[in-house]
């Protein structure tokens, strides 16, 4: 795909800037179940945890938190259980503002959980789809006029392809850009690819997403070289996110640009990531330019994990301003 090509399909919406974007969310409900532990257990093996806490997460709901907070109008479309899960679900995107008249309780179905073991800053997460895995094509066809209106798509793969794809299909028939984090990780057909503005990968599934399966564990020279050539096969589409090291992307004519990440106290990595993409999603709906909307991002992710939850630690759009300017953490002032 060439520069031509994505400049054909970029709708001409996101160059003006907007005071209160309108994001739609197309994702996962699950409600988060976090073991914090000094020890991750061998198999057959019983150890004691720290601390237990349950989080209202999943990826499509965390990233509409993250828009939410960063100053986004915002609609969730999406599935939960017509169990206690799922009410708590529904009633946490409320309380942040989210509209969530596009969110469906499948009865007879649990809600989506994610199993999370939080070790030495790290984490291991096991999801269990249930209520995400009955979001239909037809389910998002309901919903048609939220997508339609929307200024800014924003998607992920924790829901059926065939449901990411039909809500990808109605935003470029109403020319709303796109946004999707592949994840997880998938190997994406080029025809379809070409429907979507902006992809968030991290390594592992920037490479499974261009079926590339060629491992790069360092900084090296010859690993930059790999992944600039990598994200040069979508210039400006692809922002590859490096966790701590912030991100990788690429200027128009494919010249591999690094925002590098921000040095903060760790104490929870679990949705950095989608704090990230709020952020992105967020600032490019707003109209700013690339780089801009990746350093403010990669700032979001770094406030993000200096408190505990998914959504517990995303920042408001006050103290991400706060953090810019300053460089300091509310912990740390």
């Amino acid at each position: 795909m060439n520069a031509s090509q994505v400049e054909a399909s970029s709708p001409s919406r996101v160059e003006h800037n907007l005071t209160e974007p309108v994001i739609v969310v197309v994702g996962s409900l699950n409600m988060d179940l976090v073991t914090v532990t000094d020890h991750v257990p061998d198999a057959g093996e019983t150890v004691l945890g720290s601390s237990f806490h349950t989080f209202c997460g999943g990826k499509g709901a965390n990233q509409a938190v993250a828009c939410a907070r960063l100053g986004a109008k915002v609609h969730m479309i999406g599935c939960i259980g017509d169990d206690s899960f799922g009410q708590d679900l529904l009633h946490n995107l409320e309380a942040e503002g989210i509209d969530c008249s596009g969110i469906t309780t499948i009865q007879g179905q649990s809600s989506g959980t994610a199993a999370i073991t939080i070790n030495e800053h790290d984490n291991r997460i096991i999801v269990v789809p249930g209520a995400n895995g009955e979001f239909t094509a037809t389910l998002v066809e309901k919903h048609r006029e939220l997508i339609q209106a929307a200024d800014l798509l924003l998607m992920q793969l924790e829901v059926p392809m065939e449901t990411v794809k039909a809500a990808a299909f109605i935003a470029q028939e109403h020319r709303v850009p796109i946004m999707l984090n592949p994840a997880p990780a998938a190997p994406l057909d080029a025809a379809w690819m070409e429907t979507i503005n902006w992809f968030t990968p991290n390594e592992h599934e920037l490479s499974i997403m261009l079926g590339n399966q060629l491992k790069m564990e360092t900084d090296s020279p010859s690993a930059m070289e790999h992944w600039g050539a990598l994200l040069g096969t979508c210039p400006e589409r692809i922002i590859m996110t490096k966790g701590a090291d912030g991100a990788l992307w690429t200027t128009a004519d494919g010249q591999v640009q690094h925002t590098k990440g921000l040095n903060v106290e760790v104490k929870d990595t679990t949705g950095a990531g989608d704090t990230f993409n709020g952020a992105l999603a967020v600032s490019l709906a707003e109209g700013r330019s690339l780089e801009e909307a990746v350093k403010r991002s990669v700032a979001a992710g770094a406030l993000s994990v200096t408190r505990f939850g998914a959504q517990g630690g995303m920042p408001t759009r006050t103290e991400l301003e706060a953090f810019l300017q300053t460089g300091k953490t509310s912990s740390s002032s």
